[in-house]
């Protein structure tokens, strides 16, 4: 049952993302980087490919991302896609964040996603941040609508690059933040991708 308190919380932070420049269409704001077709059996992308594209994104420091993207590899190997976004957030104590963006599979499929999702923690105020997402386990793009809670643990910064991972059902996300998206980067509790956006993330 939607309360005036999920109201309260929900209006601000979504008027927040609302706000963001070019959010408004994510074809506009986020152009589709070339794809090449995937060769036979090769269904993930190479590190080399996956910098490139966060770097191209990000616009930031090469070295950090090349160093976060090195770390996730490790940890987690190659993606078989990863998504390109744009986000905001608002918290009084109990925090909300919204995004918009496109997802790019090895497969070829590319597929417009939304998200949304409460964070927990002593916060305040509101921000907006690029995200680049890589996505592990995924064998079809109907796959990334559904909840993702944060796993516990993972979180890590890295030269002003924040990355936390998300998991449900065999599928590992792995969001890159970038600058005063480490806000409540951390802190989020879960984020619920769906096909439109909701104002109310629960």
């Amino acid at each position: 049952m939607t309360t005036r308190r999920d109201i309260a919380l929900g209006l601000p932070a979504a008027a927040l993302l609302a706000a963001l420049p070019g959010m408004a269409s994510a074809q506009e704001t986020q152009p589709a980087p070339p794809v090449a077709p995937p060769a036979a059996g090769d269904d993930t992308f190479t590190e080399d490919e996956v910098v490139q594209a966060a770097e191209d994104f990000l616009d930031t420091a090469a070295g950090s991302v090349a160093a976060v993207i090195a770390r996730v590899f490790r940890e987690q190997g190659r993606p078989v896609g990863y998504i390109t976004g744009r986000e905001g957030s608002g918290a009084w104590l109990v925090g909300l964040r919204y995004g918009k963006g496109l997802m790019f599979l090895k497969s070829g499929e590319r597929t417009e996603v939304n998200w949304q999702g409460p964070s927990f923690g002593f916060d305040f105020g509101g921000n907006a941040s690029k995200v680049f997402t890589l996505i592990y386990g995924m064998t079809s793009a109907e796959q990334i609508y559904k909840r993702y809670p944060g796993v516990d643990g993972s979180a890590y910064v890295i030269g002003g690059l924040g990355v936390n991972y998300q998991a449900a059902d065999g599928v590992t996300l792995a969001p890159i933040r970038a600058g005063v998206g480490l806000r409540a980067g951390a802190s989020v509790g879960y984020l619920n991708y769906t096909r439109t956006r909701h104002i109310l993330p629960f």
